[in-house]
């Protein structure tokens, strides 16, 4: 078995190999422009902390199809536009024991510009949350509210609302002082190779992005995109659904969605895109 094991992870990293560089780079000068109006940087330089590991940072965007990066650029033919669209709708929404809505403390949902572009971040308590803690928070302490599942409709169709407001905005997450000892929990577990084929995040992202793996193209791993309407899904996805799908496809067992661990992850993976705006609500295949 553990032989048979071996045998499956090298098929794997040697598809990925054997696949050549002629599907290898992002394209070479397709440009992000929404609306023919706002132009978003889909490369940049890599931030310090990489030590060089990638000679430039670059958006998922640039390794999807003509066709699914035309969907991004026109916000009439991004499906992702409909979650966000129904997000205004509940931003809207009195609800709980204090019959309060989102809009009744924070005004117009424009007041949250440049949130996405943070989180995740540490709260005043010293606990590192996501932008779906936060939500969360506000419906169970201000609004007497349930609070929302990870995955859940009304969540998606609200973080992709808030997501849109910072898009433009680059990559902002800190990981330094209270940051930096989740962070670096986070950048341990995507050099750690889980499941029965011993891959990492590093394995694909880092060391074979470009590179085609079955039927798909491996970016660098970028969550500016994040929350994605992903083609193959026909929803969308929140990060940490992502993060377990990889797991799953390595054949470990994965963390919970919201986890502790995912949280950390997620951290360390939004700080490789600084220098890249936000993109919400992209679109991915």
């Amino acid at each position: 078995m553990k032989t048979m094991t071996k045998l499956w992870a090298t098929a794997a990293i040697c598809g990925a190999v054997l696949s050549g560089r002629a599907f290898a780079d992002p394209h070479p000068d397709a440009e992000l422009i929404i609306e023919g109006e706002l132009h978003i940087a889909t490369r940049a330089e890599p931030p310090e902390h990489l030590g060089g590991v990638l000679p430039e940072i670059y958006s998922g965007w640039l390794f999807r199809t003509d066709e699914t990066r035309e969907l991004q650029m026109d916000d009439f033919d991004n499906p992702g536009m409909l979650f966000a669209e129904r997000g205004e709708d509940r931003w809207e929404l009195a609800e709980g024991t204090a019959n309060q809505s989102c809009a009744d403390c924070h005004g117009t949902v424009d007041s949250l510009a440049g949130v996405r572009a943070v989180m995740p971040k540490v709260n005043e308590n010293g606990e590192l949350w996501s932008l779906q803690n936060y939500i969360n928070n506000c419906r169970t302490e201000r609004m007497g509210a349930d609070a929302w599942g990870w995955n859940s409709e009304p969540m998606k169709d609200v973080t992709s609302l808030i997501s849109l407001q910072s898009r433009g905005m680059p990559v902002a997450v800190k990981i330094d002082g209270e940051a930096a000892e989740f962070w670096e929990k986070g950048r341990e577990m995507y050099y750690t190779r889980f499941g029965q084929l011993e891959l990492s995040c590093a394995n694909c992202h880092e060391d074979n992005w470009g590179r085609m793996i079955r039927a798909d193209h491996l970016s660098q791993g970028m969550s500016n995109g994040f929350p994605t309407y992903r083609l193959k899904n026909a929803s969308i996805v929140p990060l940490h659904q992502r993060f377990r799908g990889c797991i799953r496809d390595t054949r470990g067992e994965s963390f919970a969605e919201g986890s502790q661990e995912f949280r950390e992850l997620e951290l360390y993976v939004a700080s490789r895109g600084l220098g890249l705006p936000i993109e919400g609500v992209s679109v991915r295949q």
